[in-house]
């Protein structure tokens, strides 16, 4: 009967284990010495040997005829544990047996002693998949276990067991197996197989199964069923990156800004079947590629693609830059996340389209240099470049000399009062930084008006929801960053509501409010939101 690659060459001795040497090298010392513990977790990426080390250490303590902490391979314990037949070396699948009377019924288990074996080792795989319940079951036994039993955890998402179970285990954690030792194994295994593995191919399926070995020999495996001869071309095939020239198409929209390209695109793959989730994650793939290849001299073998998609990558670095790619980056990260709660994958993919396309580091609050065609920016960049030439001259305006005083609290404003607080000329101004900056909050702010008092900021919005937005979100913030930066100072903020105007026939509602109080026919009420 034909045997998967992987199950052939699976490791039998720590000598095996590839790329593990700092887990490898503690555990044979343990069982020389005879100072094994009671209960070890391992944690990591799928395929990277902690199965196979657990089951190796579980030969290994109950070995008749162990060798510098290895198991001996020969003697019926070895034989019976490779063949899967030892009654007392016991896996359970976490995922399948989750509940609290599985653990329930180990427990009843622990207390009867070995059969054949030294030890009992309890191998539990995806230990992360028990429920609070079981978790709270396990803990008694792995604290105080019998002296004939041993623990062995293994889970590739360490944050979701307990800290009370991590504790009680000694942890090893398993690091991604590097590319290297995955060609040299590749190479090995096609060497005894009779297999013409090309040291190219070799590469791109060490690259493709991004440190996990089980993957690289599972493709590889793949790879004999398409040709004799397996190259570049063969890998590509097995691996479905042949012909998925449609991920770049839609990198090349998003970097041309062409939203109906990109959104057309992804609406043809999600009719032709394809997992929105996955396309998603291919474009981050290829994103974080761009961005490696941008990162410097040398940086292409970082990069896992074929070769005329190198070039394509290539030709995208040319037309961006790093901020822009790295916002790009964080937006299909958001995205993959919203996924699980998405009611539509594609509406969800076509949104982030959209935002990928509309994306700039300016207006993302990037600090990059604004356009030259927005106006109100240019001008408050020349604000500022006057500012810091005067400063260097040391003929300072008295006005700029205020502005860098410390700010110091002002008593609560009680009441509108227009002769002591004058509405700011240039607020129009600052409304049109705000419209290209901050165009979500820029409704809230029509009909408004603003004025300075010594360190302080006031702001009189046109209705009690307009003041109810920004009091109950962010946007305060964005708002008050704005205007810090206009004037290059640090201002207290205060909002308040003119909800006592009425605002049907006015042009202005705010300028009727300080005519009105003006002329004393009215005291205005305000509320402070401070």
């Amino acid at each position: 009967m034909y045997q998967a690659l992987y199950r052939k060459w699976r490791p039998m001795s720590f000598e095996d284990v590839v790329s593990q040497t700092h887990i490898t090298t503690t555990l044979r010392n343990q069982i020389s010495a005879g100072k094994t513990a009671h209960a070890y977790l391992f944690t990591g990426s799928r395929g990277t040997g902690k199965t196979t080390c657990a089951r190796i250490f579980a030969k290994a303590v109950n070995c008749l005829s162990p060798r510098d902490g290895e198991p001996c391979l020969e003697c019926e314990i070895c034989k019976n544990a490779d063949k899967g037949s030892l009654a007392d070396i016991i896996e359970i699948d976490a995922a399948s047996n989750s509940g609290v009377e599985d653990i329930r019924q180990l427990r009843e288990n622990v207390a009867y002693t070995p059969e054949l074996c030294r030890y009992k080792v309890y191998i539990i795989d995806e230990v992360h998949m028990l429920s609070a319940g079981a978790f709270n079951a396990l803990l008694k036994t792995m604290e105080e276990p019998p002296p004939h039993v041993k623990f062995i955890l293994a889970t590739t998402e360490i944050h979701k067991v307990p800290a009370t179970i991590v504790s009680r285990c000694q942890h090893f954690d398993f690091h991604r197996i590097r590319s290297e030792d995955i060609v040299a194994r590749l190479n090995y295994i096609a060497e005894q197989e009779g297999l013409d593995l090309k040291p190219d191919a070799a590469a791109l399926i060490a690259g493709i199964s991004d440190g996990g070995m089980r993957d690289a020999l599972s493709l590889l495996d793949q790879c004999t069923a398409y040709s004799e001869t397996i190259d570049l071309e063969t890998v590509s095939g097995a691996a479905g990156i042949a012909g998925r020239g449609y991920i770049f198409d839609i990198l090349e929209a998003v970097f041309a800004k062409d939203t109906t390209a990109a959104v057309r695109m992804i609406d043809e793959l999600y009719d032709k079947s394809k997992d929105m989730a996955v396309l998603c994650s291919d474009l981050l793939m290829q994103m974080r590629n761009v961005m490696i290849l941008m990162s410097g001299s040398g940086a292409e073998k970082l990069v896992v693609c074929l070769p005329e998609e190198l070039e394509r990558l290539k030709k995208m670095t040319e037309s961006t830059d790093i901020d822009t790619v790295l916002g790009l980056i964080g937006i299909l990260g958001q995205c993959l996340e919203r996924f699980p709660r998405s009611a539509n994958k594609c509406i969800e993919l076509e949104m982030c389209a959209v935002r990928l396309c509309g994306y700039s580091p300016a207006a993302a609050g990037g600090g990059r240099a604004p356009a030259a065609s927005d106006k109100a920016i240019v001008n408050l960049m020349d604000r500022l470049t006057k500012l810091e030439e005067a400063v260097a001259s040391g003929n300072v305006p008295r006005a700029a000399r205020e502005a860098v005083k410390p700010a110091q609290p002002a008593a609560p404003l009680k009441k509108f009062d227009p002769e002591n607080y004058t509405p700011l000329a240039e607020w129009n101004e600052i409304l049109a930084i705000i419209s290209e900056r901050a165009p979500a909050i820029s409704p809230f702010l029509r009909n408004s008006a603003a004025c300075i008092e010594d360190d302080w900021f006031y702001l009189i919005v046109a209705s009690d929801f307009a003041l109810k937005k920004f009091a109950r979100s962010s946007d305060a913030s964005v708002l008050k960053e704005i205007v810090c930066s206009y004037y290059g100072k640090n201002f207290g903020f205060k909002l308040f509501s003119s909800h006592d105007v009425e605002m049907e026939d006015q042009e202005n509602p705010i300028n009727e409010l300080i005519k009105r109080a003006k002329s004393g026919d009215v005291e205005v009420q305000i509320k402070n939101q401070n």
